[in-house]
């Protein structure tokens, strides 16, 4: 999934996003979330989600929840 679609879809649960940028290592992206989320969706689709909203998340997207 890229990032335009997992940032669809989170907001239309009702979460706002609340920063989207580049990762350090520049092949991704950090999008964090209203709820305490923050989603990293790598260019090639990989996605993990952690924070304090992280299982909210990780359940829209269908994603395991945080450790």
């Amino acid at each position: 999934m890229d990032v335009d679609k997992a940032t669809a879809l989170i907001s239309a649960a009702g979460l706002e996003l609340t920063d989207r940028r580049r990762n350090g290592t520049d092949d991704g992206w950090t999008l964090s979330f209203s709820n305490g989320a923050i989603l990293e969706v790598g260019d090639k689709g990989e996605m993990s989600a952690s924070g304090k909203g992280a299982d909210a998340v990780a359940n829209l997207l269908g994603l395991p929840g945080k450790a």
